[in-house]
């Protein structure tokens, strides 16, 4: 795919929504990064839900820390993993407390400390908290990039090195939320929209699905 195509893309994807969001519910850094470690194999949905209890009663980790690992595994019961889940967020507290201060972390190597934290959950905290123009490469990011393919790789790490490259710079702050939200809601994994689709001329996808026959 040339430069051209792509920024036409990423033109588009900024007229129709100049400034996107994430889905799940938070209001400091640190309910980020506990939402987006409870939310590995988990819907945005399920975690909204656990966390609007969970943040009511421990809103920082001096609180969370107090619940106890009981304590935060019966607010998250209802999400997938939650008993290692809660592990991670437990031992997360007890590092933020002792070595940053009780504050998140701006630095990638520091996120990556932290239980339940991989370089996904690293550049969404860094992107979204911190206003870092990061790229988190998930399921969705990975399937647009080989599949549009606006930045082929055979790994995440590869599609998100060239994301990082192809990307035109004022795109790039917003650009994962746009793929995330396209992939979630548009180009999915089973049967891409493609007849509604906002970017369906430029993308070089050989496997389109047709427009429904009209009756």
């Amino acid at each position: 795919m040339n430069p051209t195509k792509r920024r036409a893309i990423f033109e588009r994807f900024a007229r129709a929504n100049p400034h996107p969001k994430g889905e799940l519910d938070w209001r400091t850094p640190f309910q980020l990064l506990i939402a987006v470690i409870l939310s590995a194999q988990a819907t945005d949905r399920s975690v909204n839900a656990a966390t609007a209890t969970l943040f009511k009663v421990a809103p920082g980790p001096r609180e969370m820390l107090a619940l106890g690992r009981e304590g935060i595994e019966r607010h998250i019961r209802t999400i997938g993993l939650f008993r290692s889940k809660a592990r991670h967020v437990e031992e997360t507290c007890r590092i933020l407390l002792a070595e940053h201060g009780g504050e998140v972390p701006s630095e990638r190597a520091a996120l990556e400390r932290l239980p339940g934290v991989g370089r996904k959950t690293a550049n969404v905290i860094l992107n979204i908290a911190f206003g870092q123009p990061t790229i988190a490469v998930d399921t969705h990011l990975f399937r647009l990039g080989n599949r549009i393919p606006i930045a082929p790789g055979r790994t995440p790490l590869e599609v998100e090195h060239r994301l990082l490259r192809f990307v035109p710079p004022e795109y790039l702050q917003h650009a994962h939320h746009w793929l995330i939200l396209h992939g979630r809601y548009v180009c999915k994994a089973v049967k891409p929209d493609c007849p509604n689709c906002l970017i369906n001329d430029l993308c070089e996808y050989r496997k389109k699905t047709p427009a429904p026959a009209a009756s």
